[in-house]
């Protein structure tokens, strides 16, 4: 989807959405936008955020690292500012109607564990990676995920094997150390935050219908209850 962080989404550009729930944050103290591209720095400054400076076109391909702006992001800072943060958060523009109190509880959960080098959002996969192939460049099949201790686990019930959880872009967590010293945004010690919520993640046109109902959910006068079941379903 060519500029997808600008489509309109119930009225706003759908990069409006993660800098209005930043700004609503108790607990971030700065929103930086990113972006090598001016209509979009001007639109993310006209909605509140800073962008202190332009990403370099190198670093915004489409196969471009994380790493690779946050490394820049935080260089500029330390240079033109001398400013580090405590923590770099990654909010991505595609899952729209996240909820600020949930960014925020992702922050408690990350400050409360400072052994750990990151937090990334996950929620259960509705696939388990034991029972899935790749093939082979001379056209058999290799199951991608081994389990040790286990035989075959393709060939076992699924409610024998271990949860798997897919990582759903909500929000990303990284020291700055990490990014600098270890060239990384996850490091070695990645602490799982578990998103109770659906988000969806605007990856194709067909999903903007959904996200926008969702928008619309989100923004209902009634704040509803999250449900939550002590039920786990196992992935198929």
């Amino acid at each position: 989807m060519p500029r997808k962080n600008i489509i309109i989404l119930n009225g706003k550009p759908m990069i409006a959405w993660a800098i209005e729930h930043a700004l609503a944050s108790k607990l971030i103290s700065r929103v930086i936008v990113s972006t090598d591209d001016e209509e979009i720095a001007r639109i993310a400054k006209d909605y509140g955020a800073e962008v202190p400076f332009l990403r370099p076109a190198e670093l915004a391909g489409d196969y471009s690292l994380d790493v690779e702006f946050h490394r820049h992001a935080l260089e500029w800072l330390q240079e033109h500012e001398n400013y580090i943060p405590d923590m770099v958060l990654n909010l991505r523009p595609t899952p729209p109607s996240r909820l600020s109190a949930t960014i925020d509880r992702a922050i408690e959960l990350f400050f409360n564990h400072p052994e750990a080098d990151s937090l990334r959002s996950v929620h259960l996969a509705s696939e388990t990676p034991f029972k899935m192939w790749v093939i082979d460049e001379n056209g058999y099949m290799k199951h991608v995920a081994p389990l040790p201790g286990v035989w075959e686990p393709y060939n076992q019930p699924r409610q024998k094997l271990p949860l798997a959880y897919w990582q759903d872009g909500y929000i990303d967590i990284s020291r700055p150390r990490v990014i600098l010293e270890l060239n990384s945004t996850t490091g070695n010690v990645i602490l799982p935050f578990i998103v109770d919520e659906q988000a969806i993640d605007i990856d194709n046109p067909d999903e903007i219908g959904a996200v926008e109902a969702q928008l619309r959910e989100r923004e209902s006068p009634v704040d509803t209850e999250l449900v939550k079941t002590d039920a786990v379903r196992h992935p198929s």
